[in-house]
């Protein structure tokens, strides 16, 4: 792992803390929409593509409902 320091594992419940504003939730297509507060599942966790180490921008994919999932920084993110 590229100095990624990943305390969250995949099947944490997480919470976003801070405000994070994006563009491709299902119902807000195309809105800005602020995402702080919102809770979810860490369903994956970006370290290796096809096999090597990589340092993703958005490390943490978080499922937030059954048609929205989002990448997320771990600074963003608490463990509930």
């Amino acid at each position: 792992m590229l100095g990624v320091n990943v305390v969250m594992k995949v099947g944490d419940r997480v919470r976003v803390k801070d405000s994070v504003v994006i563009y491709h939730h299902p119902e807000h297509r195309n809105q800005a929409f602020d995402i702080k507060g919102t809770e979810g599942e860490v369903v994956a966790i970006a370290t290796e593509w096809q096999g090597r180490p990589v340092s993703a921008n958005l490390p943490i994919l978080v499922q937030f409902s059954k048609k929205f999932k989002a990448h997320l920084r771990e600074n963003e993110l608490e463990v509930i």
